[in-house]
């Protein structure tokens, strides 16, 4: 008697030209680590998410290490082109400050905080990422210094005090939003950036 040959029950992929598919894979890891993290990253996950076969996620990406380190990138790169570009929309080097830290801290980004804090874990069993996470906040601290450095031109800010701004605001935003991943920072985040912001710029 005849018998057909069971078929797996996962949908064969669509067929989409390797550069599509390659950005769709992609896509679907920036989701997913958006919805819970980086920590959940996996091939599985991530061929899950974007409804392909396992293999065909390590075909394209077949060192995960660089692929957390890639998926990071993306998602904290864009929220930092993102800010960066509505903060030098303001007028004048408060403005400009005051607008990029209250975006940072107006409790609308945890997503983009849980990919930081796991990133920061994470980096030391995994070099690539650990790279990553260095060339971020590198890329962070010289946006801020050009901020600030516009004020110093302008006469907004002196030398003296402008020095180590962008390290001080940085080391103020991480904080207060690592700590409310586990609700134990200022309700009103933002009021106490503005407060910093006018402690740090005088």
């Amino acid at each position: 008697m005849y018998s057909p040959m069971s078929t797996s029950s996962t949908p064969r992929p669509k067929r989409m030209p390797p550069e599509q598919r390659e950005r769709a894979i992609l896509e679907a890891a920036v989701d997913l680590a958006r919805q819970g993290g980086i920590a959940g990253l996996t091939v599985r996950t991530v061929a899950a998410a974007a409804g392909v076969t396992p293999a065909l996620v390590a075909h394209y990406r077949p060192s995960m290490d660089a692929f957390v380190a890639e998926v990071f990138g993306a998602i904290v790169g864009a929220e930092r082109e993102e800010v960066v570009a509505d903060g030098r929309a303001g007028t004048g080097l408060r403005e400009r400050i005051t607008r990029v830290v209250e975006t940072l801290l107006d409790g609308d980004r945890d997503d983009v905080t849980l990919v930081w804090v796991q990133a920061w874990a994470a980096g030391a069993r995994n070099e690539e990422l650990a790279a990553r996470v260095r060339l971020e906040m590198d890329l962070w601290q010289q946006d801020l210094e050009r901020i600030v450095a516009d004020g110093v031109s302008a006469g907004e800010i002196s030398p003296e005090r402008a020095e180590g701004a962008a390290w001080l605001l940085l080391a103020t935003v991480d904080g207060m939003n690592a700590h409310s991943l586990v609700k134990w920072a200022p309700e009103d985040r933002a009021a106490l950036a503005r407060r910093t912001v006018a402690a740090l710029l005088g």
